[in-house]
């Protein structure tokens, strides 16, 4: 009984210790034009043959998988099976795209245009701008983007929303500031962001009206440049912004009033919320690259920090198990934190130039 009762103390800490079954981990190999696929906490598989992987990204919706290339391929695949079901080029350079109900849309950046296309990638449209495409997002029956040659937001609406096939025409649009580049969208808010101008737009989708907001930091100094959208981090009451060439995280509440600086300890690139909105993990650039610090948002002190074996490119929290994991490109690996006592637990080998995580949650039958 004795040995028994041993082994199974040892299988229920084994068990403790492995990644949930139900979430199956896709890295991109940005060098090797693959997807590394995770799964129990090992390197199950690559998916090759993936296009452009440089800034490749992926989303999920329900049981599909979708990928967008650096070099304007968008790819359907079964996140299951990680087979691809099909492909479609919609330009030389593509720089986004979001998933709608019964539709996929894409900006494109090289032949200035955004494609609708079928959940099956089947062409529906191509919406000529003459303009770079960023910051595409969906609102009800709205498709919203930004021309960054134009300095316009645009907002379509789906005229057959609901009825069958979209059918997509121009319903309003805004002149903004210089250069936009990029943007996110908060219920019925579209915030854009200007690589030219020192402010942000925000856009009341349901109202239909554009504001101009100064971005202002410590000592009401105007922020030299609002960084890439991607990398704010919003929690219920504040957002989290990295300084631009300081080594700090900037504070603001939903109002964007200026809060405070979070000291760090390089110059910060991205921040990444926990699930529960508790924890920050902020990753830095230059000597600092190998770091990540992680902050208390409810004290906004630091309260950990970890260094790797090379340069950290992306982080990604579980939605299930309380682990954070974490890209080390030139170390080819990715590092498992355990966010309950905050340690190093596992890494994970047979990768190739890790950058992006993304996180595909599986049913449990």
């Amino acid at each position: 009984m004795k040995l028994f009762g041993a082994m199974v103390l040892l299988g229920s800490i084994l068990f403790a210790g492995t990644p949930s079954a139900s979430e199956k981990i896709f890295v991109v190999e940005r060098e090797s034009e693959s997807i590394a696929v995770i799964h129990k906490g090992l390197t199950k598989s690559h998916m090759k043959n993936m296009h452009n992987m440089n800034h490749g990204i992926i989303k999920f919706d329900g049981e599909d998988g979708y990928l967008i290339s650096r070099d304007g391929y968008v790819v359907h695949f079964d996140p299951k099976s990680e087979k691809v079901l099909q492909e479609y080029k919609t330009s030389k350079s593509a720089i986004g795209f979001v998933i709608g109900q019964n539709y996929v849309a894409v900006a494109n950046y090289d032949d200035k245009s955004v494609d609708i296309l079928t959940r099956d990638l089947k062409p529906i449209d191509k919406i000529v701008t003459g303009s770079k495409n960023v910051g595409i997002k969906i609102y009800k029956d709205m498709l919203i983007f930004a021309q960054m040659d134009s300095d316009k937001v645009t907002v379509l609406k789906d005229t057959n929303f609901k009825k069958g096939r979209p059918k997509f025409e121009i319903f309003k649009e805004f002149t903004v500031g210089k250069m936009p580049f990029d943007a996110m969208i908060q219920e019925n808010t579209y915030i854009v962001g200007f690589f030219l101008s020192k402010s942000f737009g925000v856009v009341d989708l349901d109202r239909m009206t554009f504001s101009e907001i100064k971005v202002t930091a410590k000592e009401n100094k105007p922020v030299l440049k609002v960084p890439h959208f991607g990398f704010w981090s919003l929690s219920d009451t504040r957002t989290f912004i990295p300084a631009v060439g300081d080594n700090a995280v900037m504070v603001y509440d939903k109002a964007f009033n200026f809060i405070t600086n979070i000291e760090m300890q390089g110059l910060p690139v991205f921040t990444a919320l926990s699930p529960d909105k508790r924890y920050l993990a902020v990753t830095f650039s230059g000597k600092d690259f190998p770091t990540i610090q992680i902050v208390d948002t409810q004290t906004l002190k630091i309260i950990q920090a970890f260094t790797f074996k090379g340069k950290v490119l992306h982080v990604r929290w579980s939605n299930v198990d309380h682990y954070l994991y974490v890209s080390v490109n030139d170390a080819n690996q990715v590092n498992v934190i355990n966010t309950d006592e905050w340690f190093l637990e596992r890494e994970i080998f047979q990768l190739k130039a890790p950058s992006g995580i993304f996180i595909y949650e599986m049913k449990v039958e």
